[in-house]
């Protein structure tokens, strides 16, 4: 149970910031106890790719806080995102990597099916922002995208640490993920979106 919470915060979080959840697993299985990384995973501590997901996020967050440039940016992010929530998952989930040289053994043993759960959660999130991103561009004229952006962000390092630390806050967070979501879609559609009349919502 408590497993499977902490591998869907993180698949979520990586909704939000694909690297965030994934630089997070390693500096703490790197230099810390806190988390020890199953075989197969244990690749997220190795100092070159540290390295490589600090730059990966340093350009993300920077691209995510300029109207325009981050609707861009989650359109390349519809792949990233989805494929670091699998990782995520996979690997905060304690499950195994393993390789594949019976593809039927595989699919029956199955090791795939966090890997793909993660891969669903992630899309999801990452889906609801990339939806919400421009209605919020163009509510503010581009002002509440920087803010907007650093919400997510610090979301998904508190996801990220809450995961590891205190898998039952991920319910918490999570529950109130779907209210902030539901609120926003409530809003949007009492409002109109532009170029509609609004629509009334009782």
């Amino acid at each position: 149970m408590l497993e499977a919470l902490t591998g869907t915060g993180l698949a979520t979080a990586a909704g939000l910031n694909a690297y965030i959840p994934l630089l997070v697993m390693g500096v703490l299985a790197r230099w810390t106890d806190l988390l020890t990384l199953p075989a197969g995973w244990d690749f997220l501590e190795n100092g070159w790719v540290l390295a490589v997901l600090a730059v990966l996020l340093a350009l993300e967050v920077v691209a995510d806080k300029i109207p325009g440039v981050d609707s861009v940016n989650d359109i390349v992010q519809t792949v990233v995102r989805p494929v670091a929530g699998g990782i995520a998952f996979g690997a905060g989930s304690s499950s195994q990597t393993a390789v594949v040289t019976d593809p039927e053994a595989f699919v029956q043993s199955g090791q795939w099916v966090p890997v793909v759960v993660g891969i669903v959660l992630a899309l999801v999130v990452h889906g609801a922002k990339a939806t919400a991103r421009p209605v919020v561009n163009v509510a503010t004229l581009g002002a509440g995208a920087p803010v907007a952006s650093t919400v997510e962000d610090a979301t998904s390092v508190g996801l990220s640490f809450a995961a590891i630390l205190a898998p039952l806050l991920v319910l918490v967070a999570l529950v109130g993920l779907v209210v902030v979501w539901l609120r926003f879609r409530r809003r949007r559609r009492r409002d109109g979106v532009p170029g509609e009349a609004p629509v009334d919502v009782p």
